[in-house]
C-alpha cells in the first residue's frame, strides 16, 4: 500500500506514521529521515543539501524531490510506503504522481489527520522542555511533579519559542495556506480520507487503520 500522511503541526503525524507503517509492514519515509541519511552518508545530494542548510537557506524542491525519488527506488519501498512530510504543496504532489507513474504505480490513499486549531494550540503550547536532558513534559498531559523542574534530572523546564501560542497560530496559518490546495488536489483525485485525530493515540491509529482497510476493500 502506498500512503501519504498529511496534517497540521501537533496532529501527531510522526507518532501515527510510525504505528500505521508498522501495522502495514511498510517503511515510513519522512523528508527529515531522508535528509539525515543523505547528509550523514555523504551522498552527492546530501552534500548539496548541507550547503544550503549551512547557509540557513531552504533546500530547493529539486534536491528534495531527487532524494525522495532515490528513496522510493530502494528495495524496501517496492511493495509500499508511507510518506510523511512530502508532498507539501500541489507542484510536489504532481511531481510525485509522475514519479510513481514512471515506477509503474500510484498512490492508494492520502490520510488527513483532522484536528481543530484550538486542540493543536493546547497540545503544543503546553509542552515544556528540560534545559539539561532535553526531555519534553506537558503541563496537562504529562506534567513533572514539581512545576518548572524536570523529574528525570532536576533540570530547569522552559517553553521553547516555537511552542509559544503566537508562534503556533502562525504555523497553523502557514500550514493552511500551503496545504489546503494540496488537500483539495487529492480530494479531486478521489483518494483523500480524513481521520479524526483527537483522543488517545491507540484510538487514532485504529481509526486510521479502519479507513485504510475500508478504502482499499
Amino acid at each position: 500500500m502506498r500512503v501519504v500522511l498529511v496534517g497540521p503541526p501537533g496532529a501527531g503525524k510522526g507518532t501515527q506514521a510510525q504505528f500505521i507503517a508498522s501495522n502495514l509492514s511498510i517503511p515510513k519515509i519522512s523528508t527529515g529521515d531522508i535528509f539525515r541519511a543523505n547528509v550523514s552518508g555523504g551522498t552527492e545530494l546530501g552534500r548539496l543539501a548541507k550547503e544550503y542548510m549551512d547557509r540557513g537557506d531552504l533546500v530547493p524542491d529539486e534536491v528534495t524531490v531527487a532524494m525522495v525519488r532515490d528513496r522510493l527506488g530502494e528495495a524496501d519501498a517496492q511493495e509500499g510506503f508511507l510518506l510523511d512530510g512530502f508532498p507539501r504543496n500541489v507542484p510536489q504532489a504532481q511531481i510525485l504522481n509522475k514519479m510513481l507513474a514512471e515506477f509503474g504505480t500510484a498512490l492508494d490513499i492520502v490520510l488527513e489527520l483532522v484536528v481543530d486549531d484550538e486542540e493543536v494550540v493546547r497540545r503544543l503550547a503546553g509542552r515544556r522542555t528540560c534545559r539539561s536532558c532535553g526531555k519534553v513534559w506537558h503541563v496537562a498531559f504529562d506534567p513533572s511533579s514539581k512545576e518548572g523542574v524536570c523529574d528525570a534530572c532536576g533540570g530547569e523546564l522552559f517553553q521553547r519559542d516555537d511552542d509559544r501560542e503566537d508562534t503556533i497560530r502562525h504555523r497553523l496559518e502557514v500550514y493552511q495556506e500551503q496545504t489546503s490546495p494540496l488537500v483539495a488536489f487529492y480530494a479531486d483525485e478521489g483518494i483523500l480520507q480524513g481521520v479524526d485525530a483527537t483522543g488517545p493515540v491507540e484510538e487514532i491509529t485504529e481509526r486510521a487503520m479502519a479507513e485504510l482497510r475500508r478504502f482499499v476493500d
